[in-house]
């Protein structure tokens, strides 16, 4: 609750409430909370629990759910939410291809993804999860959470990780354009683009748009592959 700075008003959509520990605290300080269960059974659960009218609980796949109807895009909301590990990739990246109301989120996910989704060019998490996420936002590894704290104890870590959205975005290039160079050239990252993306962009383009077409993907920032999409737009 600490990290994700939530207040009284604010809106919050939490993905995976479970048994609602999480959507106890939120409603403690006055959060206006929708909960996305995918469970029936947890779903009842929750509304026999809580009687607040700051809480509405909503049965929906958070994969395949209608983000307009659960988060009134008139408004601001944060994300804050221990999610489900296998689906916490897809979600996070949706969310913010496709639903900007929600302009900051709190996630707790498996260490890993945690590290991929805020690595940096260079190392050897960053993918196009990491692209991904720097387009759109900036993103922070903010806690550890150690297998001890759960019951039974699992075999992977825990993170928390917070994404913070552009107020206004950084780069004019379409992302669909961006992240068809970015796609083809992580398929065969142990490639230099030049070769991995040899039937899409010439030599000329990465000389227009100053990258360096014998570096590996992992090498590359956002702001390089969205100019060379933009060199590639031109030529």
């Amino acid at each position: 609750m600490r990290l994700a700075g939530v207040e009284a008003g604010d809106f919050v959509v939490e993905v995976g409430p479970g048994l609602g520990a999480l959507t106890s605290g939120l409603l403690e300080v006055g959060a206006n909370v929708v909960a996305v269960e995918i469970d029936e059974d947890l779903v009842a659960v929750l509304q026999a629990e809580f009687t607040n009218d700051a809480l509405t609980v909503v049965q929906a796949d958070a994969l395949t759910a209608n983000w307009d109807v659960i988060a009134d895009p008139t408004q601001t909301w944060s994300m804050v939410a221990n999610l489900p590990y296998n689906v916490a990739t897809p979600l996070v990246l949706d969310v913010l291809d496709t639903v900007p109301q929600i302009t900051s989120l709190l996630v707790m996910v498996q260490r890993e993804v945690a590290e991929r989704l805020v690595a940096a060019p260079g190392s050897s998490d960053y993918g196009i999860p990491s692209v991904k996420v720097a387009y759109w936002a900036t993103g922070e590894l903010v806690a550890r959470i150690p297998p001890s704290v759960f019951l039974p104890p699992p075999r992977v870590e825990s993170a928390l990780v917070h994404l913070t959205r552009h107020a206004s975005l950084p780069f004019e290039e379409p992302i669909d354009e961006v992240f068809g160079l970015v796609r083809t050239a992580f398929n065969q990252r142990r490639k230099m683009v030049r070769k991995s993306l040899s039937a899409l962009v010439s030599p000329d383009v990465f000389e227009l748009a100053g990258v360096d077409g014998a570096t590996r993907p992992e090498q590359i920032s956002v702001a390089q592959w969205c100019a060379l999409s933009a060199a590639r737009s031109q030529s």
